[in-house]
């Protein structure tokens, strides 16, 4: 598709749519909530918390990680300001089971927010699956130590589970106060486009079946008619219905998608049914600047949840055709451009010193969205593979920065093993709570690798799953300075030789496309990041002994799992007319209850 093309396309689209507080008290907060005794004197200096997160970023393509053609200054600034993570890993390589992570500082499959069929992420709205209301998520922690909490931005997470209006999954039952987004994500099909992510296949069965039952219709007539087949009518006007009821279906799928997922709520009410997408980006900026602007005495979590990257890329006018890279391109500078308005809003409140800023994507870009000759999909840099890929570093190493004014140094590099659910210790520690005991928590406090008062990440081994299969491991080796990484199964990359699984929307976790690995492969990313070197016993004098401690390491992980239902599964994944939120009267779910933003 060309450039003028995706503008064209892009503008349709837009058409078609009818106090000051100094770092001081910070610095003795965090000294003073190191010595147990005293942290109860740290509440009247608890920092503002601000977590950014894009949705399919590479790690690739971003200025500071290496992009010197992609223009991300604010997202660069953030790194020369504070502290720059080179090991930041997801804990899944799909956004549901990843964000369910990193709300809960636990790996997904504890959860149950992973899938053992192949349904990777929630499907609809409209399902009953989501993230169960026993999970803790770091927002209830802190809403109950005094913070105002906010998301705003995309969800991901399940809405309802009995009723359309019982919203057991919403942001507002997993603490937070306030919400303004997508209950679902941006996806494709919101524009119709042509990398589909169900539209497409739903429009392909529902074909297939209204041929089958016309093809039965027609012989049933022809039978009666010639007396060939004994059978009354009743039989042949059925089948005839059922087969236009399939017609008319194909048809009206599409439009049924739109309305169903791509709409916009602001904590229990829905705004805009389905989404005007020439009004988004200024209303998920003007919203975090009111948030901002209502809590500046704060202490407040705020976690802008970007729909920035995902495909259809909905970018404004102003930024199209601008980047080197296509439309992707343009949408990524439109999304650094955000982050820029959100810091001009903390210094003009007098915010950014009392702020701990975090921004991460989560996970890696995707290499499937391509049409033709043209990516829609995100670089890895130097990391092999992409979104989907349970092992490979291309879908789980992601960008993690952290600045705090004043108190993290500028500039700070840490090649130290971390991972996104290393934020839910961190800010439960910062805002003076209490790490829950009674589950197991994965992630690890990041503070002393942030302040540089430890030298290593308490992270010795980390889990790389694909759904609920177990598909890599690695482990930091301190003494020898070493990260190993073991890949027990793999995906098969198509075509044959090819970095992804073209064709499809992403790689499988099991079946016949996939390898499992006996022995298993073994990387050294200390020299080889890019994972192109296997070594084998006779090439690496320690194999066996790196493979007899993963594979201890994992048989003690996998003994802290216990049994929960699989909510990503067939029952917690299919749409149901009666979880379906709309505005109107089903199935007339339109409405537009919101002004256009100032």
């Amino acid at each position: 598709m060309s450039g003028s093309r995706e503008r064209d396309n892009m503008l349709h689209l837009h058409r078609s749519c009818l106090c000051f507080r100094s770092w001081l008290p910070a610095m003795l907060a965090v000294l003073l909530s190191l010595a147990p005794s005293a942290s109860s004197d740290i509440s009247a200096s608890r920092p503002n918390i601000l977590l950014l997160m894009a949705d399919d970023l590479g790690i690739g393509d971003i200025g500071c990680y290496g992009n010197n053609t992609m223009r991300t200054p604010n997202i660069d600034r953030l790194a020369e300001d504070g502290v720059k993570l080179t090991q930041h890993i997801s804990a899944a390589s799909l956004c549901t089971p990843s964000r369910a992570a990193f709300l809960t500082g636990r790996y997904p499959v504890r959860s149950g927010m992973v899938s053992s069929i192949g349904y990777r992420v929630l499907q609809w709205t409209g399902a009953s699956g989501g993230l169960p209301t026993n999970e803790t998520t770091f927002a209830k922690i802190l809403k109950e130590k005094g913070y105002a909490t906010g998301l705003i931005g995309k969800w991901h997470l399940g809405l309802n589970c009995e009723s359309a209006s019982d919203h057991c999954h919403h942001p507002l039952h997993h603490g937070f106060d306030h919400f303004y987004g997508m209950p679902f994500s941006l996806m494709g099909d919101c524009a119709r486009w042509e990398l589909s992510e169900k539209r497409v296949n739903l429009e392909q069965k529902l074909n297939f079946l209204f041929q089958v039952l016309a093809l039965v219709a027609l012989t049933l007539v022809a039978g009666k008619l010639t007396h060939l087949i004994p059978v009354s009518w009743m039989p042949v006007i059925w089948s005839a219905l059922s087969a236009v009821l399939l017609l008319a279906s194909s048809y009206f799928v599409g439009a049924l998608i739109v309305h169903a997922d791509c709409f916009l709520m602001r904590n229990h009410t829905i705004t805009e049914q389905p989404m005007c997408f020439r009004r988004t980006t200024p209303l998920i900026l003007q919203e975090v600047a009111s948030f901002l602007k209502r809590n500046k005495h704060g202490p407040f979590l705020l976690f802008v949840s970007f729909l920035h990257v995902h495909i259809p890329l909905i970018t404004m006018e102003n930024f199209l055709g601008k980047s080197l890279h296509g439309l992707y391109g343009d949408n990524v500078e439109e999304m650094d451009w955000m982050v820029g308005r959100i810091l001009d809003t903390l210094d003009v409140e007098g915010l950014s010193n009392s702020t701990l800023i975090y921004f991460t994507s989560d996970h890696g870009g995707s290499l499937e969205n391509q049409l033709g000759n043209t990516q829609y999909g995100g670089w890895n840099g130097i990391y092999k593979g992409g979104k989907g890929m349970g092992g490979w570093e291309g879908g789980i190493r992601v960008p993690g920065i952290f600045r705090w004014p004043g108190l993290l140094p500028a500039g700070r590099v840490i090649g130290e093993p971390t991972s996104l659910m290393d934020v839910f210790p961190t800010v439960v520690r910062l805002a003076g709570g209490e790490v829950p005991q009674d589950r197991v928590i994965d992630g690890q406090d990041l503070l002393p690798l942030l302040l540089g008062t430890a030298q290593h990440s308490d992270h010795e081994f980390l889990m790389h799953y694909c759904e609920r299969f177990l598909h890599a491991a690695r482990w930091h080796q301190r003494d020898r300075g070493t990260m190993w990484k073991v890949h027990f199964v793999t995906p098969v990359f198509q075509p044959e030789g090819a970095g992804a699984c073209y064709g499809r929307k992403v790689c499988p976790c099991f079946g016949e496309k996939v390898v499992h690995h006996n022995p298993p492969l073994l990387f050294d990313l200390s020299r080889d990041p890019s994972e192109t070197h296997i070594l084998t016993p006779a090439s690496e004098p320690v194999f066996y002994q790196v493979m007899e401690r993963v594979q201890q390491a994992v048989r003690e992980h996998q003994r802290t799992l216990s049994p929960v239902p699989l909510q990503l599964d067939r029952l917690g994944n299919i749409w149901r007319p009666w979880l379906q939120p709309c505005c109107g009267p089903f199935p007339l779910c339109w409405c537009l209850r919101e002004d256009d933003p100032q």
